[in-house]
């Protein structure tokens, strides 16, 4: 079918039963409608102390008073070093004081016990010292150092005698010391006077040992002080009872 020239085309949208319709106009929403508040002002914080590694203790309560620094007291110096050295008596002394210093607070206690240890020890070694010699009664020693009872397992043989050999008695033995005479302190006496003092071993010996004297295998012998050693103090003129042949145990009476 054809439409005539002007004429609507035949299917065009069909009016609205409802009129003339106007075009809808839609407002712009704000962009932003509801504003928020502002922030809150604050006051900035506080800057943080700078960190260190050391740590703060709270101080001290009052009347607080640091303990003071023990000094080491010289009592106990003094017993350690006597204590190396071989001084006995005076180590002990002064290690005893020590003792009680550092009880009152000084320090050196350590030091003060040291030294009375090695006091100790060395009292230990002498009287193993004189027990040694006791059981096997046998030693050198100066002449000058002789006793009252000492036995000589020989008479020396020659005139200036430096040393002796002494030996228990109660081994075989060819002498004795019974009488040790001292002389007065001055210079030296000279022979004469030395050989006063040596005539005073015979009633000593008898003395010592009655009896002795109308024994013909009892002899003297006569240990007295010459030039040197009386400048270094030798002062006795021992009298030594020779024993031929040797013999055993003392003849002291």
């Amino acid at each position: 079918m054809t439409t005539p020239p002007g004429s609507p085309p035949p299917y065009g949208p069909p009016p609205s039963p409802y009129g003339e319709q106007p075009s809808h106009q839609y407002a712009q929403p704000p962009s932003n409608p509801y504003q928020p508040p502002p922030p809150p002002n604050y006051p900035p914080p506080p800057p943080y102390p700078p960190q260190t590694s050391a740590v703060s203790y709270p101080p001290p309560p009052p009347g607080y008073r640091p303990a003071p620094q023990k000094t080491t007291n010289w009592w106990a110096i003094v017993s350690l070093v006597f204590g190396i050295l071989g001084g006995v008596l005076i180590s002990v002394v002064c290690g005893i004081v020590g003792l009680n210093k550092a009880k009152q607070g000084q320090g050196g206690r350590g030091l003060a016990i040291a030294g009375l240890v090695l006091s100790g020890l060395w009292v230990a070694l002498i009287v193993i010292g004189i027990l040694f010699f006791v059981v096997f009664g046998k030693g050198t020693v100066t002449a000058t150092n002789v006793a009252i009872g000492d036995c000589l397992e020989e008479i020396p043989d020659t005139t200036r005698v430096e040393t002796v050999q002494t030996i228990g008695c109660e081994e075989p033995h060819a002498g004795e010391v019974f009488a040790e005479l001292q002389m007065p302190d001055g210079d030296y006496p000279g022979q004469p006077t030395i050989d006063e003092y040596a005539d005073q071993c015979s009633p000593a010996l008898e003395n010592y040992s009655p009896g002795a004297m109308a024994d013909d295998s009892i002899q003297m012998y006569v240990l007295y002080p010459t030039p040197e050693t009386w400048d270094q103090g030798d002062r006795a003129v021992t009298c030594i009872a020779t024993l031929d042949p040797p013999r055993t145990g003392s003849i002291k009476g």
